[in-house]
C-alpha cells in the first residue's frame, strides 16, 4: 500500500464551516518537505482541517457503503455499474468500491499530527499543552472513525500508525484482525477522550463538526455495540447523556436535523457549505433527475401514507412521492418537511452528513439493554423515540429476537438513508455466533436477480462474503496483503 505524503498537496480552503471566524486559510506550499513545514501550531491546525476535509468528501461513499447492500434503497437506471454489482453482492476485486485509499488518506493526515505535534511544540512557544492535546484528541477520533469504517467494510485491514515519510515510500503492511484493531482504537479513544472538549469550541459549527467528548463517547458506544460489549455500551452512552446540551428534537422540528442541520440533537456531523466550495454528494445522489438511488419497496411501505401512520418521519419528510412508483429520498433534497420546498442555489450541496445524533445513541442503549435481558428499559427507549415521532407505543414479548427486530425496525424508521442500515443488519447477522445469519442473507439476496438468488444465498452462508475484497491494485502493490479468501476465485 502506497500512501501519498501530504506535502505535495495544496490544501483546500480551510476556513470551513466548522472554523472560527478568525481561522485563516492555510496553504502549505506545493512541494514543501517535512522539515520546512512543521514549524507552528497553525501547521498542525492545517493538517487537522485537511483530515476533516478529506473525510467529509467521503459522504457519498459512506451512504453507499451503509445502504446499497441493505433493504432501504435501490438503484435507479443511472446507478453506476460497479455499484450495482456491489448491491447485488456480485463483487470482484477490481470494483472501485473496494478501494480503501481515501480512508487511509485521512489516517495519514492523523498520523502526521500525532507524530509531529510534539515536535512543533518544541519550536513554537505559543503552542500550549492544552492546544496540542486537543488537536491530538481530534486526530485520534478521526483515525479511529476511519478504522471503524474499514473494519466493518473489509473486516481485516492494515493497521497503520506511522505517517508516510516521503512520496516515494513503499509501505508493505500485513492485514491485522479487525477485532484486534478495534481494541487498539478503543484504547486510543479512552486515553485521549480526557483531552477533548465538551463545549469549548466557539461556534455551533465547530461544536457539531469537530471531535468533542460527546463525539468520542458516541463512537466508543458504537464500537462496543459492534463488539457485543453491552456493559461498555451503557457506560459510554451514559457519558453522552450526561451532556445536557444533547436532546431529542421535538417532533415538529425533526426535519431541522437535515435543514439547516447542527441541531440540538446532533453530536457529530461533517460540515458542508457550497458558499465555501465545500459541496456534499448527497443532493446529486438522491435528487429526482439524477436517477441513481431511490427508496426501496420496504422504505415506501414504512413511510408512504397509504401504508403507515408515520407523519413526522414519513412521506414528504424522509421520502417524497411524485407519482405511482415514483419516489425520491427527501432528507438531502428538501428544505422543509412538506415534500414541496426543495433546496435551491448553494443550499443544494450544503446538507451536512450526520454521523452521530442522540436518537442513534439512545437506540444503541436500547439494543444493549435488550441483549442483557433488561427488556422494560429497552422498551422505554423505543417508545421514547416513537413518542417523539408521534406514533403509538408498542409492546413486545420478552425475547431477544423480538427486541432485536423491533430495534432494527425503529432504527430503519429513524435513521433511514443515513448510512446506518447495512451495518445494523451486519451486526445482527454476526451476533451470537451467526445465529440469525439467514435473516441477513434474506435481505442481501432480495437485491439480486431471481436467477441468482439461490446460488448467492448458498455462497453467503460464508460470512466472509459479507465483507468486501481488497482492491486489486492494492494486492498488486503490497506483496504482504492476502486477499479475503471468499474472493479467491
Amino acid at each position: 500500500m502506497k500512501i501519498r505524503a501530504i506535502y505535495i498537496l495544496i490544501f483546500f480552503t480551510l476556513a470551513t464551516p466548522f472554523s472560527c471566524s478568525d481561522w485563516m486559510e492555510l496553504y502549505p506550499p506545493q512541494g514543501l518537505i517535512r522539515e520546512e513545514f512543521w514549524k507552528t501550531k497553525e501547521d498542525v491546525q492545517a493538517v487537522i482541517m485537511g483530515a476533516y476535509e478529506s473525510f467529509a468528501q467521503l459522504d457519498g461513499m459512506l451512504f453507499k457503503y451503509g445502504e446499497i447492500r441493505a433493504d432501504m434503497v435501490i438503484g435507479d437506471y443511472n446507478q453506476l455499474w460497479f455499484e450495482r454489482r456491489v448491491a447485488e453482492s456480485n463483487i470482484y476485486p477490481e470494483n472501485y468500491m473496494c478501494d480503501w485509499s481515501d480512508f487511509y488518506k485521512v489516517i495519514n493526515y492523523c498520523n502526521e499530527v500525532i507524530k509531529n505535534a510534539p515536535l512543533v511544540q518544541e519550536r513554537d512557544d505559543t503552542f500550549s499543552d492544552y492546544l496540542r492535546q486537543g488537536y491530538l484528541s481530534e486526530a485520534y477520533f478521526l483515525r479511529s472513525l476511519s478504522y471503524f469504517y474499514l473494519v466493518r467494510i473489509f473486516k481485516d485491514v492494515p493497521y497503520v500508525t506511522e505517517p508516510t515519510e516521503s512520496d516515494d515510500t513503499e509501505v508493505y503492511i500485513e492485514k491485522m484482525d479487525g477485532d484486534e484493531i478495534l481494541e487498539y482504537v478503543m484504547d486510543d479513544l479512552e486515553e485521549y477522550r480526557r483531552f477533548a472538549t465538551i463545549d469549548g469550541f466557539r461556534t455551533l459549527e465547530e461544536l457539531k463538526g469537530r471531535a468533542t467528548k460527546g463525539a468520542m463517547d458516541a463512537l466508543l458506544a458504537d464500537i462496543a455495540l459492534w463488539r457485543f460489549d453491552y456493559e461498555a455500551v451503557l457506560r459510554h452512552v451514559a457519558n453522552v447523556e450526561s451532556n445536557i446540551k444533547y436532546v431529542l428534537m421535538p417532533s415538529a422540528k425533526w426535519f431541522e436535523l437535515y435543514y439547516p442541520g447542527n441541531s440540538l440533537e446532533s453530536i457529530f456531523e461533517f460540515q458542508f457549505d457550497d458558499n465555501l466550495n465545500q459541496r456534499n454528494s448527497m443532493y446529486g445522489i438522491t435528487q429526482r433527475l439524477n436517477h441513481q438511488y431511490v427508496p426501496s419497496q420496504k422504505a415506501i411501505e414504512i413511510f408512504a401514507r397509504e401504508y403507515t401512520r408515520e407523519l413526522n418521519r414519513g412521506e414528504d419528510v424522509s421520502i417524497k412521492k411524485y407519482g405511482e412508483d415514483d419516489f425520491i429520498i427527501w432528507k438531502y433534497v428538501g428544505k422543509a418537511p412538506d415534500g414541496k420546498t426543495t433546496r435551491t442555489g448553494s443550499d443544494q450541496s450544503s446538507a451536512n452528513w450526520v454521523v452521530y445524533r442522540m436518537a442513534d445513541v439512545l437506540l444503541m442503549k436500547a439494543e444493549a439493554f435488550s441483549q442483557m435481558g433488561r427488556f422494560q428499559e429497552a422498551l422505554d427507549i423505543i417508545n421514547e423515540i416513537r413518542f417523539r415521532a408521534d406514533v403509538p407505543p408498542i409492546s413486545l414479548p420478552s425475547s431477544e429476537s423480538a427486541y432485536e427486530d423491533a430495534i432494527l425496525e425503529e432504527r430503519a424508521l429513524e435513521l433511514a438513508f443515513e448510512g446506518k442500515r447495512w451495518f445494523d443488519l451486519l451486526r445482527m447477522g454476526r451476533r451470537n455466533n451467526y445465529a440469525r445469519k439467514a435473516k441477513l442473507i434474506e435481505v442481501i439476496v432480495n437485491n439480486v436477480p431471481s436467477t441468482q438468488k439461490r446460488i448467492l444465498a448458498t455462497k453467503l452462508n460464508n460470512p466472509l462474503g459479507w465483507f468486501l475484497p481488497i482492491y486489486e491494485s492494492e494486492i498488486e502493490r503490497n506483496k504482504n496483503l492476502v486477499q479475503n479468501p471468499y474472493y479467491n476465485y
